[in-house]
């Protein structure tokens, strides 16, 4: 594995929050910012992040991709592709993945990944962003169970596998795995990474309920994300929908 910055904290606000003012800093990219807890985890849609200390994985990955502004929203579907990589070559399990960033086993969520975005500087080779990856994984369950509103959609990594999780083995794993995610976007090589990311799809084919940004419900059936990662959705009446933000939830489900 690659040789890279780890940076720990028992108790932080948010990794990704460390990690962005770190890259505005000039840390080398590839650093990682982990922490045992977050008092202010974040996930998609200005959600919170359950953080309890001891039972889960909560890091930051610090990236600086040349790439075209327009392509960023990609890395979000690099990192589950890796993510879901280094899990099964760690741990043996398979995980799928609800689109964009939701980490699935036996379709209950056990982790997400949250993408930002920072300063741009212009290089020789184009736009470099600042791209900070998040990653939150559930390993087991806090003392007492979760939460009874995440009872039904939640679970951990440790139910799934008999084999003990290493979380820096697997920290490194993924940032590794994410490595080379990030560098086949930079070839202009989304396709196979869209590719190994439909081979995980958690639910293409499956009802759902789209709540767009501005409120509304579409109910209908994925069709999995086009050329541009972006989710389509056919309703009854055979209106295809683009997503490009919002909520979704499997049907019936919360």
């Amino acid at each position: 594995m690659a040789t890279r910055e780890i940076i720990r904290f028992d108790v932080i606000e948010s990794t990704s929050s460390k990690a962005l003012a770190l890259g505005r800093q000039g840390v080398a990219t590839g650093t990682v910012v982990v922490a045992e807890t977050q008092t202010g985890g974040r996930g998609r849609l200005q959600r919170n992040w359950l953080s309890p200390p001891g039972t889960g994985l909560y890091f930051s990955i610090i990236l600086r991709p040349v790439l075209d502004p327009n392509d960023l929203s990609k890395i979000t579907l690099a990192a589950g592709v890796a993510v879901c990589k280094a899990i099964e070559l760690e741990l043996g399990v398979l995980p799928k993945i609800k689109w964009p960033n939701d980490l699935l086993l036996d379709d209950k969520k056990f982790g997400g990944i949250l993408s930002e975005t920072g300063p741009v500087a212009e290089t020789a080779a184009g736009h470099q962003t600042l791209v900070i990856v998040g990653i939150g994984l559930n390993i087991q369950e806090p003392v007492g169970g979760f939460p009874s509103d995440l009872q039904i959609t939640a679970t951990t990594l440790s139910q799934h596998t008999d084999t003990t999780v290493v979380k820096e083995d697997l920290v490194l794993a993924i940032a590794d795995a994410l490595d080379k995610e990030v560098a086949l976007l930079e070839k202009g090589d989304f396709k196979k990474i869209l590719d190994q990311w439909k081979q995980r799809d958690g639910i293409k084919d499956r009802r759902l309920t789209w709540v767009t940004p501005k409120g509304e419900k579409v109910n209908g059936v994925s069709l999995g994300p086009d050329a541009d990662g972006m989710l389509q959705i056919k309703d009854g009446e055979g209106k295809i929908y683009t997503v490009i933000s919002g909520d979704l939830s499997l049907f019936g489900k919360d």
